[in-house]
């Protein structure tokens, strides 16, 4: 018997989780981009984008050998998100990308659809990885796992 029998809500539902990892995958299929999600219920940070580098270092992100890995953290309660592209995908698309994919996920998060806004910027990133670097049969390997990470 447990001291507390009260269950603890989810963050993402089972469902929501098989959806978002499978639009990694998609996203990742045709490109050597890597796409990580990260979702918690709080930014301890006042600036999400702080919190996103400390997690995207701590996920070894920057490893990648063409530095494109992208994190997507998402602070669920707290309302509040950071999209973080490594240098070489940085290179490519610029600032203008990046401030398009957190107005998309804004908007998405305004209209409580907050797991579509996840899975459309995901997609949108996988094609713009997809762009700027190719899928290469025989060299590319999964460098970070496609697997949803959840924080506290």
């Amino acid at each position: 018997m447990r001291l507390f029998p009260f269950n603890k809500k989810e963050l993402l539902q089972e469902a929501e989780k098989n959806r978002l990892v499978q639009a990694i995958r998609s996203a990742e299929r045709l490109t050597s981009g890597e796409i990580r999600l990260f979702v918690e219920s709080r930014c301890a940070y006042v600036d999400p984008m702080d919190r996103a580098q400390e997690i995207f270092l701590s996920l070894g992100m920057e490893k990648t050998r063409q530095r494109n890995g992208v994190l997507l953290y998402i602070a669920l309660k707290d309302h509040q998100f950071a999209i973080l592209g490594d240098q070489g995908i940085h290179e490519k698309v610029g600032n203008t990308f990046w401030q398009k994919e957190a107005l998309l996920l804004k908007q998405h998060f305004t209209q409580s659809r907050v797991v579509e806004g996840m899975e459309t910027c995901i997609k949108e990133i996988g094609e713009s990885l997809q762009l700027h670097f190719p899928y290469s049969s025989g060299e590319d390997e999964n460098e970070l796992p496609d697997d949803i990470i959840l924080g506290k």
